[in-house]
């Protein structure tokens, strides 16, 4: 089944139609050469009309993009580093590190976290989802960290899906907000869909899906906070939507909360410290997938499972107790079990 892309140009300058489309980055438009094959086999459309590479696109355009399937295509096993948090022989749970994708896609061929579960598990694996999503019950974004379930069979693999969509699987993420919501605690619903603008990103759309967020902050700081987040539903970059919604989006996040604003945030003498932190220590979004409880689909038994944090996000959090604790009041690690 071929994706379609729905594009819309807002800009006031007019802009040719492959450097448009290649400005975009989009893992589904993963180099300018496939680019270039999409508009020469006719797969791209402006206003309703294959156009050529050099078109010139102008406020207003529609841009329609049908890309062809992935060849079908086995996943090799590669020995990946890969921790375990729990493992019987129905489903195990593993935590994922940042920057790894979950799956083989368009851009990554392999090296993905699939990959080394085919190394680890075989052909124990469930396919419900198809051979390049090999005991993948649901995803966290390259950029995120933390647990993610993994399914043996699949039998279980249904099991787990009906949890998810009874929603019986209790999520807990730790996220690093720039800006501070106005409640300590609160509720984020709305309806979720992909920007016409920008489609790595997603936005607030009446013509979305609903996505309800939970969040509580558990320690303030000056300019920041630090939030326990716990989604309800599983929208695409739902947490790092709603929080940007919230004018609080995720410290690091390159959607969502550029260096720019970061800097905007903070005063002069505060700007280097931020730059230094998100160009050498930080270099994704600070969210982590930190706990999950579930009722085990065939034990019966309650798994209540945390995920160590990254030491990426512990150094995040010394920086903000060393440069912008409020009043000296610094962050009981104890709650996070970190040192």
């Amino acid at each position: 089944m071929q994706a379609r892309i729905d594009l819309v140009y807002e800009r006031e300058n007019a802009q040719r139609l492959d450097k448009f489309l290649a400005d975009l980055q989009l893992p589904e438009l993963y180099s300018r050469t496939f680019i270039d094959k999409l508009i020469e086999d006719e797969k791209v459309a402006v206003n309703g009309k294959t156009a050529k590479k050099s078109c010139l696109l102008h406020n207003g355009d529609k841009v329609q993009i049908d890309i062809p399937p992935l060849p079908p295509q086995e996943i090799q096993p590669l020995d990946l580093p890969l921790s375990v948090i729990y493992e019987d022989e129905y489903l195990a749970v593993v935590n994922k590190p940042a920057n790894l994708v979950v799956h083989p896609g368009f851009g990554n061929p392999d090296n993905t976290l699939a990959n080394a579960l085919v190394h680890r598990y075989g052909q124990k694996l469930s396919t419900r989802y198809g051979n390049l999503r090999p005991g993948i019950v649901h995803r966290l974004d390259k950029g995120t960290s933390g647990l993610i379930i993994v399914a043996l069979n699949d039998a279980v693999h249904a099991k787990l899906a009906d949890l998810f969509s009874g929603r019986k699987v209790k999520k807990t993420y730790l996220a690093v907000s720039s800006g501070i919501p106005e409640a300590e605690e609160g509720t984020i619903e709305t309806h979720l869909a992909r920007s016409h603008s920008n489609p790595r990103q997603i936005s607030v759309s009446a013509s979305g899906r609903n996505a309800v967020t939970n969040y509580k902050v558990l320690h303030y700081y000056n300019f920041f906070a630090l939030l326990a987040v716990k989604p309800e539903t599983g929208r695409t970059h739902q947490i790092r939507a709603h929080l940007a919604y919230l004018h609080c989006p995720i410290l690091g996040d390159p959607l969502y909360n550029s260096m720019r604003q970061v800097k905007n945030l903070l005063p002069d003498n505060l700007k280097k410290k931020a730059v230094e932190l998100l160009s050498n220590h930080l270099q994704r979004q600070a969210l982590h997938a930190w706990k999950l409880k579930f009722t085990h689909p065939y034990t019966g038994e309650e798994l209540n499972l945390t995920a160590p944090l990254p030491e990426d996000i512990i150094y995040t959090l010394n920086w903000l107790d060393r440069y912008f604790a409020i009043d000296n009041v610094h962050l009981d690690k104890k709650m996070l079990e970190i040192d």
